[in-house]
């Protein structure tokens, strides 16, 4: 029932033109993992590479998200993963995203963790913290989980950002190795 549910969800996202990012893309990015999982990752939109094949995080932010799962003690067949926005944010390429295309898009991504019904979710970045704790700081609750109305958030920095610094790579690690924990 859940598989089915996200099967019509991803082909209607696939068909999506509630904002003008259809007109650019060549692949929408529903996400993907099992409709059971336990624990959803949301990242913030997908980059080129995602855009070229229509899965989320499979450039160099989702390898490095692989290498951070590993840490974690996590398998990433196990987990759903999926961004708030569907299409590639362009142009320029891999430009943060508007408001209004967040807005466009946000039903897609409350329909997701509502049929999977997660855990826990694990937001990366700005972009997903903001999704949900509009009013908050994603620097006052890095690292943390938060426990919010009947779910469970883990918070901490995009991968991209990991790449780019390297005091936040180490940061994302330790983040990372306290997640282990949490399922320890």
């Amino acid at each position: 029932m859940k598989e089915e549910k996200l099967k019509k969800i991803n082909e209607e996202i696939k068909r999506c033109k509630r904002c003008d990012l259809w007109k650019l893309r060549n692949n929408a990015v529903p996400g993907e993992g099992p409709a059971n999982a336990k624990i959803m990752i949301i990242g913030q939109a997908p980059g080129v590479q995602e855009d070229k094949i229509g899965r989320p995080f499979v450039g160099p932010a989702g390898k490095f998200l692989n290498y951070l799962l590993e840490l974690a003690g996590l398998k990433r067949e196990e987990i759903f993963i999926t961004s708030p926005l569907k299409c590639l944010p362009q142009p320029p390429v891999n430009r943060k995203p508007k408001k209004v295309e967040i807005k466009a898009c946000l039903p897609w991504l409350k329909n997701q963790v509502e049929i999977i019904n997660p855990e826990i979710l694990i937001l990366l970045g700005e972009v997903a913290f903001s999704v949900f704790f509009p009013d908050r700081d994603l620097k006052e609750f890095r690292g943390e989980l938060i426990k919010e109305k009947d779910k469970k958030f883990f918070v901490t920095y995009h991968p991209s950002a990991g790449l780019r610094f390297p005091k936040i790579r180490k940061i994302l690690e330790a983040d990372f190795k306290k997640l282990k924990n949490l399922f320890a």
